[in-house]
């Protein structure tokens, strides 16, 4: 079984998740941010893997697993979503997120072959869903983290516009960070982050629909619109 595996192997695939972000960044910001994320990342997956084993129950393509809270967000994406405003906090980029969360797949798919350890085609896609639901979550963390106020919060016109346009930036910038992801191989058009992609473009298609309608020119001394004489 896969948990067992993962259980088992826990110190030596961090030990190599180590190593390989080791080769991208600066060895001890690496490590310290190994030891806090990828731990707490073969915890759950584990004990999905685990609760998963016990039913026949799989979520659809594009959601999360079977361990979901109040929001609809499984624990792992909730933590990946976390992580990933702090790492973004810390200088990171999102590539180096992503490529962590490749890490742990090649990790765990490396050293399972060195130990001859059977990996069925159900736990492998629980591995899939659960790396691609943390990059989602971790990509919607980075976009989102300095929003600024919407467009109906915004009192004069030139704030209006500006926030505007930095919703607008804002869903570009999930939109091309998704589409990394995804071009990386670690994760594909089915899953959470591809839905992300999807989700995020008809935002972004809808914006101006949404949007400007709230956009009104104000009387500059009033603040309020003006009005028309009869």
């Amino acid at each position: 079984m896969l948990h067992e595996f993962l259980t088992s192997n826990r110190n030596e695939l961090i030990k190599r998740c180590r190593h390989a972000a080791g080769t991208r960044v600066e060895p001890s910001l690496s490590a310290a941010t190994i030891d806090s994320g990828v731990p707490l990342f073969l915890q759950q997956l584990t004990g999905i893997l685990r609760k998963e084993q016990q039913t026949d129950d799989r979520p659809a393509e594009g959601k999360s697993s079977v361990l979901l809270g109040g929001d609809g967000r499984s624990d792992i994406g909730r933590t990946a979503a976390l992580q990933g405003a702090e790492f973004l906090r810390l200088g990171y980029n999102l590539d180096q997120v992503v490529h962590g969360y490749g890490d742990v797949c090649q990790a765990i798919t490396t050293l399972a072959v060195e130990q001859t350890a059977p990996i069925s085609a159900d736990e492998f896609r629980t591995l899939n869903r659960c790396l691609d639901n943390a990059i989602a979550d971790a990509v919607s963390a980075f976009s989102g983290a300095g929003r600024v106020s919407r467009v109906a919060q915004a009192e004069t016109l030139s704030e209006r516009l500006n926030a505007y346009a930095e919703e607008q930036r804002r869903l570009v910038d999930i939109a091309a960070r998704s589409y990394a992801a995804i071009k990386t191989g670690t994760v594909g058009m089915a899953g959470a982050t591809g839905a992300l992609l999807l989700h995020t473009l008809e935002e972004l298609r809808s914006l101006p629909e949404r949007k400007l309608p709230e956009i009104r020119l104000r009387d500059p001394a009033t603040g309020l619109a003006p009005k028309l004489n009869s």
